[in-house]
């Protein structure tokens, strides 16, 4: 059996291969697009164990590797400290690191959704950058009126507010050509908003880990689709407290010599889930008298702790999506 630890990149890769022993068989660069890179490992003539690190592309690569290796490790860049603290960085000592890792078991993985998952989770990410150019073009026609010192009324994205901002009076044409283009971009995204959410809602529809989800009191569609496509698998997680990590809903933490600090969330895993955990939570609060509860009791009546209570709420709220998904069980409130 072999180890191979490659350093992927799109038009060159450098990949190390190392003996049943850990020894170091030789270290190759490949030059081309993955393709090459697959060619030369079925040319290799062993079996062999194959690892490299996750980047884009990372699941089309994992699924033809998986067609020609024993076994294929995703290792996750974030938790690679053998190689990121280093004061070494270089490609052909990255690929000698990645396959001593292979070979000592030590490999960091992440987990390689489905292609039908990777697309759902792709084009969740696509709406929320829809959702974000929609939010600057109303923002610069917003700044165009402040600009003149013309008020808007109230509503103005309703359908009256935009028949008013067709017609508002401006200094100059220069000012409507500007005024005209945002109102088409603004139509633009609306348009492709709603196809995207379309084809979004056949898959939620179909899918029963979203219903059940959408029981919780404040969690819609668009939050309990992000939050399945993205657990994808419930089983994977070894624990239901594990979740947090996963999102990065958890403090981050400095333990020594028996003191404890903690800081600020993570942060990692997916931005786009944690902006619609934490707005749900807000819902949550407002609809579920046992969100509310526990959103007090952390809050402690001190309005400086709200944004803390209500970051412990999403996490809550996420640690029983995930109970709810193993067990198949539709959310029911404390008694």
């Amino acid at each position: 059996m072999l180890y191979v630890g490659i350093d992927v990149h799109y038009r060159v890769s450098v990949v190390c291969i190392l003996d049943e022993n850990g020894r170091r068989v030789k270290t190759v660069t490949v030059k081309g697009h993955w393709q090459k890179l697959l060619t030369f490992l079925e040319g290799l003539g062993q079996p062999f164990r194959v690892c490299y690190e996750a980047s884009t592309g990372y699941g089309w690569l994992h699924d033809r590797l998986a067609r020609i290796a024993a076994s294929v490790q995703v290792a996750h860049p974030g938790q690679l400290r053998l190689i990121f603290r280093s004061k070494r960085k270089h490609d052909r000592v990255d690929a000698e690191k990645l396959a001593k890792l292979l070979f000592l078991g030590e490999v960091p993985q992440v987990h390689v959704p489905r292609q039908d998952v990777r697309s759902w989770r792709s084009l969740i990410e696509y709406r929320a950058g829809l959702l974000r150019d929609r939010t600057g073009t109303k923002n610069r026609i917003r700044a165009l009126l402040r600009t003149h010192a013309i008020v808007a009324p109230k509503g103005l994205w309703t359908k009256k507010g935009l028949t008013w901002l067709e017609t508002v009076e401006l200094p100059s044409a220069m000012e409507a050509v500007q005024r005209d283009m945002l109102l088409e971009k603004l139509r633009m995204h609306d348009r492709m908003l709603k196809r995207v959410e379309t084809v979004l809602k056949g898959i939620a529809d179909a899918h029963p880990g979203v219903a059940l989800l959408m029981t919780i009191p404040g969690v819609g569609i668009r939050t309990a689709e992000a939050v399945v496509a993205y657990i994808d698998d419930p089983k994977r997680f070894k624990s239901v407290k594990a979740i947090g990590a996963y999102f990065g809903l958890v403090p981050c933490e400095d333990t020594s010599a028996g003191k404890r600090r903690l800081g600020h969330i993570t942060q990692e895993g997916p931005a786009t889930v944690r902006r619609l955990l934490t707005e749900a939570a807000w819902q949550s609060i407002r609809r579920s008298p046992d969100a509310r509860a526990f959103f007090e009791r952390v809050m402690q009546g001190q309005a400086d702790r709200k944004k803390i209570a209500v970051v412990a709420t999403a996490h809550r709220l996420l640690r029983a999506m995930l109970a709810m998904l193993r067990s198949g069980e539709a959310w029911r409130e404390a008694a």
